[in-house]
């Protein structure tokens, strides 16, 4: 079972990010290191998931999906993860476009919603919920996991302190605000969830009460959750002693460092064409080709003047780019941002040291010459 679960999140494209470190002291030999990135909640449902990014498109839309999927956790029982994935996108499907279907699939690999449920989590944990209970509702400040005592607590209810609402809650569509309410926690797809809901959402539309739903796990599993790495690094450093000749090794270094300064992009300038165009300063501007990759190292904060138009700049690069190379090139800028935004920078001086700077010199002589 835990095999085929492993498989099903391959498929889904919900495993963790593999870091792959390919080191090697000789050409010949080459091992990988493989690591994955765990985050400290337990793994999150993805019909809870799908419903968030319902939410975000919009609250009617919410609902409606949730009407569709109120009892569709009870097919995980007798369903493969797979077949249960695939399930949860065909409920989505009667919502969503074919654009919004690839988003979502994207939004459930990388489990970019796990977070907003682990938030829910933790603020049904203060409440804190009843022993025993796999939903409860809370009515200004009291408990209660039983559906015949919501009336009863409803009675006195506006004499009890209104409980605060998170910007991220789910309201029920009402005309009303000024209401009693219930704040039902609960997992979507489950049975207790499917009654409490069929009587909450009845209560709301007879503008008795203003019914909020916050997801409410009551049992998570033990796995934890495993996320995409973002800006992840990991360095292994090998203590082990090796007689190399120094002087092979550096006049390998030296040979590729420089088929790399002749050949290489750097922060988009072509040294070599540049050398070959302007063999005069050939020694200017392998100094500042020096200078932009030992910049690209640093994490120097930007200045406001290096902030003005970069999106268009941005924006420019990629549309000159040909179509095969512009998705490779957008996810490079996104990626690098950082360091791609000092390229104006870069350009200007660039262009300072090879025409405004000779320019004042030639000017400089001319009047000397002149005197």
């Amino acid at each position: 079972m835990a095999e085929a679960a492993n498989v099903v999140r391959l498929l889904l494209g919900s495993t963790t990010l593999w870091l792959s470190l390919f080191g090697s002291e000789t050409a010949s030999a080459s091992k990988a290191v493989t690591a994955h990135l765990a985050a400290k909640w337990p793994e999150t449902p993805l019909l809870l998931e799908a419903s968030e990014f319902m939410a975000e498109e919009s609250n009617e839309k919410f609902w409606q999906f949730l009407e569709t999927v109120k009892e569709l956790a009870i097919y995980k029982q007798t369903e493969s993860d797979y077949s249960y994935y695939n399930l949860i996108l065909k409920k989505a499907g009667q919502f969503l476009d074919n654009l919004h279907i690839n988003l979502l699939k994207f939004a459930f690999s990388i489990r970019a919603y796990s977070p907003t449920i682990q938030m829910f989590q933790q603020i049904a944990a203060d409440e804190p919920p009843p022993d025993g209970c796999d939903a409860f509702v809370v009515i200004h400040k009291k408990h209660t996991c039983k559906i015949n005592e919501i009336k009863k607590l409803l009675k006195k209810a506006t004499s009890r302190p209104r409980p605060y609402l998170f910007k991220g809650d789910h309201k029920f569509p009402t005309s009303k605000e000024n209401l009693p309410v219930i704040i039902l926690y609960a997992e979507m797809g489950t049975r207790a969830f499917g009654k409490f809901h069929t009587v909450l959402s009845e209560k709301a539309q007879n503008g008795e009460i203003l019914y909020v739903l916050r997801h409410y796990i009551q049992k998570p599993v033990s796995q934890k959750m495993c996320l995409s790495g973002y800006g992840v690094e990991l360095s292994i450093k090998s203590t082990e002693y090796k007689a190399l000749d120094d002087t092979q090794v550096k006049t390998v270094t030296n040979a590729s460092v420089e088929d790399e300064v002749e050949t290489k992009e750097v922060q988009g300038f072509l040294f070599g064409k540049l050398k070959e165009r302007y063999s005069h300063l050939r020694d200017n501007l392998t100094a500042f080709q020096k200078y932009l990759i030992e910049s690209n190292k640093e994490m120097i904060p930007l200045k406001v003047w290096e902030l003005q138009d970069l999106s268009f700049q941005a924006a420019s690069q990629i549309m000159s780019t040909p179509v095969y190379d512009a998705i490779k090139l957008m996810k490079d800028i996104s990626q690098n941002f950082p360091l791609k935004a000092r390229l104006r920078m870069s350009m200007l001086i660039l262009f300072q040291s090879i025409f405004v700077y000779p320019v004042k010199n030639l000017r400089s002589q001319r009047l000397n010459t002149k005197t």
